[in-house]
C-alpha cells in the first residue's frame, strides 16, 4: 500500500502490523485506532488473558499469579491464544497485534504461523522515556465493566473514581501499582527489547516517538503504514 492508498484499499489486501514498546507506551490505544483505520481486527493478548483469568480456570489462575507479580505470561500460552484468534475468518485480510509478541520466543512462534517469513509485516517500535512510562502507568485507572481507561492527571473521569460511561467504580490493576510497574519495565528491558534486533533483521521496523499527543502519534502511524505496509 503506498501513501496514496485509502483505508478501504488497505482492507482489501493482507495487512499485518506489530507494536513493540514498553508497558505504558500507548501501544493499545494506537493499535485500536490503527486497526479501525485499516479495517482489520485488533488482537489484544492483554484482553484475552484477562478473559481467561476471569473464567477462573487453572490456566487463568496461574496467569493471574504471574501478572500480579509483574511477570509476563508464558510464551506458549500467548502463542496458542494468538494462533487460535488469527485463524478466525475476520482475520483473513490481516490484523493488528497489541501486546504480542513480547519475547523473541513469541516472535518465533508468530513467524511459524507465517511459514517463517515476516518480511512483509510492519513493526512499529513505540518509544517513550522511562520517567513518562512510570507516570502513565501508576496513574492509570480502568472500569472493571466496560474496560474504559482513565488517567488521574492526563485524562481523569468527570467524577472522581467513577466511570463516565457506566458509573462503575474505577480500579487500579495490580500490574499498574508502582512497585509492579518498576518490575514490568525491568522485565521489558530484559526480555522484550531484544525484539528490536530480531525485527530489524527480518521485517520492516519503524521507530515511533510515543512521547507526543495521541493524535500526533496516530497521524505519524497512518503516514508510515501507508509507505511501509
Amino acid at each position: 500500500m503506498d501513501a496514496a492508498s485509502t483505508p478501504a484499499e488497505a482492507g482489501r489486501r493482507r495487512v499485518r502490523v506489530i507494536f513493540v514498546g514498553s508497558p505504558g507506551a500507548g501501544k493499545g490505544t494506537q493499535a485500536a485506532k490503527l486497526a479501525a483505520y485499516l479495517g482489520v481486527p485488533r488482537i489484544a493478548t492483554g484482553d484475552m488473558l484477562r478473559e481467561t483469568i476471569a473464567k477462573g480456570t487453572p490456566l487463568g489462575q496461574g496467569a493471574e499469579a504471574l501478572i500480579g507479580r509483574g511477570k509476563l505470561a508464558p510464551d506458549d500460552l500467548l502463542i496458542a491464544l494468538v494462533r487460535e484468534r488469527a485463524e478466525q475468518k475476520d482475520c483473513a485480510r490481516g490484523f493488528v497485534l497489541d501486546g504480542f509478541p513480547r519475547t523473541v520466543r513469541q516472535a518465533e512462534g508468530l513467524a511459524e504461523m507465517s511459514s517463517g517469513d515476516v518480511s512483509d509485516w510492519t513493526v512499529f517500535s513505540v518509544e517513550v522515556p522511562r520517567e513518562e512510562l512510570l507516570r502513565r502507568l501508576s496513574g492509570r485507572r480502568v472500569c472493571p465493566r466496560c474496560q474504559a481507561t482513565y488517567h488521574l492527571t492526563s485524562s481523569p473521569p468527570k467524577q472522581d473514581g467513577v466511570c463516565d460511561l457506566d458509573g462503575a467504580a474505577l480500579v487500579q490493576r495490580a500490574d499498574d501499582q508502582e512497585s509492579v510497574v518498576a518490575q514490568r519495565l525491568q522485565e521489558y528491558a530484559e526480555q522484550t527489547e531484544p525484539l528490536i534486533g530480531y525485527y530489524n533483521e527480518r521485517a520492516d521496523m519503524i521507530r515511533i516517538d510515543g512521547n507526543r499527543p495521541m493524535e500526533e502519534v496516530f497521524a505519524d502511524l497512518k503516514r508510515r503504514v501507508g509507505v511501509a505496509a
